[in-house]
């Protein structure tokens, strides 16, 4: 990723790069028409001497006839004769490109014309005069290498102060960026930032004040809900479950009573599972568990595969397990051991009579496939109380369970179906 004055000034560099390209043909008119222009300011004066010089002289018709054939022979891009056009007659220039006949090269040069009447001893003639025209390329070249030097090292310099610069000007952003990472909810302290004399830095760690303070209020507030629920409601309902207990072992109970007693009971069960399940999401959900421990996850998924053995047996499934020995990773034990249990449940539940379960487990993630007959719904997979089916004795929140157990440990699951086998697969 670009840090945010490097990505400022790319976009200042290609911006300038781009308006010192289109430079270059606004220099080139530029100069050209300079040039022109003192050219023509040139021929205008180089006529009005000519036309003053030869009236100075007075000389006679013979002579002026021959001094103005010399003239025209000896002044390269010059011509001078008679003409019956009148003296106020605008003056015309022109360009004209042409091989220069005095050079020895074969190039076409461009030349400034300036044609004007004059008039001396009295008669009007026709002045020519040509200026050869220093080619303004060369010239508007030397200005553009000269110009992206000056670019160069401007660029160069702004990289300079660039480094220098985010040092110290963005100090106070990475002092905030860095108690931010290090603030934990669990501590339920709000953070202390730098004051800063930078107006926007100042306004983010007031604005970042207000924000944790009202987390941490709302954090406070849901834990404490949730410790409440937790002891408000699991003593009453285990309560009920005793007395409906002693109910059964020592009151007479006909068939009938003895049934909706046994029914109660089992709807009482769930009502505590999905209680607890909840309480546990809860508690996931706002970090109230600690993941800084090391756990061998080699030795823990051995040890619920053990504890979970008869109900394999019961429904006479084949077991196959691929374990990698010492895969290390960090989180929380409670949580990573409910996670494995999940899932080995969830292939028990929704498995086939005598199918079949296989569990692998590396260092790069945790795979466990089961025998089924349909696939299940990739879009409700995930979501509380959404059941495989009706018939499922789940409570509908293990899947959900799951899922935030990994995103709290930072892991990616999958799930696929393939050749009536089911597959989750998590990626450390």
């Amino acid at each position: 990723m670009n840090k945010l004055l490097n990505k400022s000034l790319k976009s200042f560099t290609i911006y300038a790069l781009i308006v010192l390209a289109a430079s270059v043909p606004a220099y080139l008119y530029l100069v050209d028409s300079i040039w022109l222009r003192e050219l023509d300011e040139h021929n205008e004066i180089v006529a009005d001497r000519t036309e003053n010089e030869l009236n100075n002289l007075n000389l006679s018709e013979t002579e002026l006839n021959q001094s103005i054939m010399l003239w025209n022979k000896i002044q390269p891009g010059t011509n001078l004769q008679k003409t019956t056009l009148e003296k106020n007659r605008k003056d015309s220039t022109y360009t004209v490109s042409r091989k220069n006949p005095y050079v020895t090269h074969e190039d076409i040069d461009r030349f400034r014309g300036l044609s004007r009447v004059i008039e001396i001893n009295g008669q009007n003639y026709l002045l020519t005069l040509e200026t050869n025209v220093e080619e303004t390329e060369e010239t508007v070249v030397a200005i553009a290498i000269l110009t992206f030097l000056f670019f160069l090292i401007l660029v160069v310099g702004f990289l300079i102060l660039n480094r220098r610069l985010s040092v110290k000007l963005w100090q106070p952003f990475r002092n905030t960026l860095a108690k931010l990472k290090a603030f934990n909810l669990n501590t339920q302290s709000n953070i202390s930032f730098e004051k800063s004399t930078i107006l926007e830095f100042e306004e983010l760690n007031v604005a970042l004040n207000k924000l944790i303070e009202h987390t941490v209020s709302v954090y406070k507030s849901q834990k404490e809900f949730t410790e409440n629920a937790s002891h408000e409601l699991q003593t009453p309902l285990a309560i009920i479950k005793n007395k409906l207990d002693i109910l059964l072992q020592k009151e007479a109970l006909t068939d009938r009573q003895y049934q909706l007693i046994e029914d109660i009971n089992k709807a009482l069960t769930r009502v505590s599972r999905v209680n607890k399940n909840l309480l546990l999401l809860a508690k996931i959900e706002n970090h109230q568990f600690a993941d800084s421990e090391t756990i061998n996850l080699s030795e823990l998924t051995q040890e619920c595969i053990e504890q979970l053995q008869e109900h394999f047996s019961n429904k006479e499934l084949s077991l196959k397990t691929s374990i990698e020995k010492d895969c290390i990773v960090t989180g929380n034990r409670i949580l990573i051991e409910i996670l494995i249990n999940n899932l080995l449940l969830n292939s028990i539940r929704h498995n086939l009579l005598k199918g079949t379960v296989e569990v692998k487990l590396s260092k790069s993630g945790f795979i466990i496939s089961n025998s089924g007959r349909t696939a299940l719904e990739q879009e409700q997979l995930f979501k509380r109380f959404k059941k495989a089916s009706d018939e499922s004795s789940g409570s509908g929140l293990g899947l959900a369970i799951v899922e935030q157990i990994c995103k709290r440990h930072h892991w990616e699951i999958y799930y696929d179906f393939q050749k009536e086998t089911h597959t989750f697969k998590i990626s450390f």
